[in-house]
């Protein structure tokens, strides 16, 4: 007995499902799995970013009760400035001013001194 040309278009329906269903099943598990810990179990969590050119942008990492100011261009990552951390949400959950001010300062601040004469 062999099965009709509906049962056969059917059952590779089924099995695409099956596949689709196990592609997205291990693209959530994997990102709930891998849940940004550095080892030893530290929190890692990325802040906030500003592009600074084409390719560069700074960065602000909090590790445990830590933040670091890190620049980062391809090829390379620097560490700008490490501080306590800081609370950056007010009442409406939208991010502090004193944060942005102080990340556009601090730019301000390193584009003056490394821009000086040639």
């Amino acid at each position: 007995m062999t099965a009709g040309p509906a049962t056969v278009v059917l059952w590779q329906v089924g099995a695409l499902a099956i596949v689709i269903a196990a592609v997205f099943a291990f693209a959530w598990l994997s990102r709930r799995i891998s849940r940004t810990t550095v080892r030893g179990g530290a929190p890692l969590r990325v802040v906030g970013a500003a592009s600074v050119g084409t390719r560069e942008r700074v960065v602000v990492v909090e590790i445990g009760g830590t933040w670091l100011v890190v620049g980062v261009a391809p090829g390379q990552v620097e560490a700008l400035h490490t501080m306590p951390r800081m609370d950056t949400t007010d009442a409406g959950g939208s991010a502090a001013p004193g944060f942005s001010s102080w990340l556009a300062r601090s730019l301000e601040g390193r584009t003056r001194q490394g821009g000086g004469g040639t």
